[in-house]
């Protein structure tokens, strides 16, 4: 029970005097990391990272490592820069991001939950691979079973704030968690890294529910997928905003699989100076163009193939971000880092490689929000589908900015219209003929 008057809050004794379920943990004769003592029990085990670790009966996916490598990096880099990294992994599964946390980015301190109390085994077992340490103090790591609101809440009410707070969500629940988890983040450069799997939404068929979870009425588009992380962004955006913060934006991912958007967001004191990076977006079904729509162009949307009437062809999401949705300079200490990791270069980790590049790339100031797909390019054109690197090239000549998506893998970023594309398009099947 808390106690709520100012002078004397007193803190709620779950954070260090969890579910007292007897849990056998080894003994770490070395300083750091269990390296001789295996658990008892039979198990199958799984590794990523060089880390072995059980997953037992919890959900959980190879397919997301790339997600927590990303996660993993960023937490390394707050830890080098600020010298003290607090970590709160608000639903952590099997405990796999936990572990990598304190291992890999060197947390001080990491408080592992999970509503679901039959992981605690499994979770604790993994975590024992790194010693826990004893009192409040020097305690590394901490295994709670409650709803994740709850834990943020308590944390803020014991004014116990987190450099990192991971909320990896199912569908659009993360809209659920967000309050609470800036309100337990630390102001001016805490990090929150946010999760949605909800494709129904971000690709507009469920605009009620966008609408109810991120503020944001999202329409049928062919670039949903980013749409999906625009639309996160954005429901992070107006939380901080009632909150009197603001959000930026240091990687956004997609991965195919669930779908998955996660964004990695930076937490600063003091509301957006202006909402340049908050408005609506708009698709041309008749032209295939894009645009970006501020508030008080509301009413008043038309599109260049309308000669500038008000039209009905086009078709407008929002409100959500349509600003960068990577910070270059930090992504490029992301590459540094994970070369320096071994994590990528000489061929390995090609795959991570290719994406931090490519964030990179995404994030030129020139190219707007959404992508186009070579494949509507041809259609609209009446042509094979282009050679995308030679697309690329040709837009590049043209005068155009331009480059690869990491979402979508026959698609580019471009600021060149529908128009021009679709006359290179044309010229490039006639040069082939």
């Amino acid at each position: 029970m808390l106690n709520l008057t100012p002078k004397t809050l007193s803190p709620s004794p779950f954070l260090f005097n969890p579910i007292t379920i007897p849990i056998p943990i080894p003994q770490n004769p070395s300083p750091k990391f269990l390296t001789q003592s295996r658990p008892s029990f039979k198990s199958e085990y799984q590794t990523e990272r060089g880390h072995e670790f059980e997953k037992g009966d919890t959900f959980f996916r190879h397919e997301s490592a790339t997600g927590r490598d990303l996660s993993v990096l960023a937490a390394s880099l707050y830890k080098k820069s600020k010298f003290k990294l607090r970590v709160l992994d608000a639903l952590c599964g099997c405990g796999i991001r936990s572990l990598r946390y304190l291992v890999e980015a060197e947390a001080d301190f990491v408080l592992a939950n999970d509503a679901n109390e039959e992981y605690r085994r499994i979770i604790s077992e993994n975590l024992s691979r790194v010693e826990r340490g004893f009192g409040e103090s020097e305690r590394r790591w901490v295994v709670t079973h409650f709803d994740a609101n709850r834990v943020m809440a308590e944390c803020y009410l014991r004014r116990d704030f987190f450099d990192l707070i991971d909320v990896d969500s199912f569908g659009s629940d993360s809209s659920f968690f967000m309050r609470n988890a800036m309100n337990a983040l630390k102001l001016d450069g805490g990090l929150l890294y946010v999760t949605s799997t909800d494709g129904y939404s971000s690709g507009g068929h469920r605009p009620h529910h966008s609408l109810a979870a991120y503020g944001a009425y999202v329409r049928p588009m062919p670039f949903s997928n980013e749409v999906g992380l625009r639309m996160l962004i954005g429901g992070a955006v107006r939380e901080a905003s009632v909150l009197g913060y603001n959000v930026t934006p240091l990687f956004s991912y997609y991965s195919y699989h669930g779908p998955v958007f996660r964004v990695m967001l930076q937490l600063n004191r003091g509301k957006l100076v202006d909402n340049r990076y908050y408005g609506f977006i708009s698709y041309c079904h008749q032209c295939g163009n894009s645009d970006t729509i501020s508030w008080d162009k509301l009413g008043q949307i038309s599109c260049l193939c309308s000669d500038s009437k008000v039209s009905s062809s086009p078709v407008v999401s929002g409100p959500l971000w349509t600003g960068p949705l990577h910070d270059a300079a930090y992504v490029t200490e992301m590459l540094n880092l994970a070369e320096q990791w071994g994590w990528v270069g000489s061929g390995k980790g090609t795959d991570l490689e290719k994406l931090l590049k490519q964030m990179v790339d995404e994030s030129d100031p020139r190219l707007p929000f959404g992508y186009i797909k070579l494949d509507e390019v041809a259609s609209r054109a009446k042509v094979n589908s282009p050679p995308l690197m030679t697309m690329l090239s040709t837009i590049h000549k043209e005068g155009y900015a331009a480059s690869r998506s990491h979402i979508a893998s026959n698609a580019i970023k471009t600021n060149c219209p529908m128009t021009v594309c679709i006359r290179i398009a044309k010229n490039l099947q006639q040069c082939h003929s």
